[in-house]
């Protein structure tokens, strides 16, 4: 039985947005690496730090919120995995979809690595769509 890596950090992110805490700590691996940046870039995840405990690696993420936001089930971070290891789900670069017209970013596996899709609409080159975030 396999683990689904990017679906657990896709719910770490979401469960701890959801909790509003500031922090979070997920396993690294290179595919989370590069997820992970991607969401650094875009501006969804404000710090993000590497260290070592004994011979595993860990990310700390510092998430950003909204200043005045009361309620606690309201999140300002939707994630969505849609490729899965039951049901892979692959895309030409014609046919990525646009998530809000183009404010949200899908995040592509490609033969050229992980990379969001208007990168992969610039290379002319489609992949699988691993999740949706808006």
């Amino acid at each position: 039985m396999s683990r689904d890596t990017i679906a657990d950090i896709i719910t770490s992110i979401r469960n701890a947005d959801m909790d509003r805490k500031g922090t979070l700590r997920i396993a690294s691996t290179n595919i989370t690496e590069n997820i992970i940046k991607i969401l650094l870039r875009e501006g969804f995840i404000e710090n993000v730090r590497k260290h070592q405990e004994g011979k595993n690696f860990f990310l700390a993420l510092t998430l950003r919120h909204r200043r005045n936001r009361k309620e606690p089930c309201r999140t300002s971070l939707n994630l969505k995995r849609i490729s899965r290891p039951g049901l892979r789900i692959y895309s030409n670069y014609q046919q990525i979809p646009r998530i809000l017209g183009g404010m949200g970013i899908v995040i592509l596996s490609t033969s050229r690595g992980i990379m969001t899709d208007r990168e992969a609409r610039l290379e002319g080159i489609g992949g699988e769509i691993l999740c949706y975030i808006w």
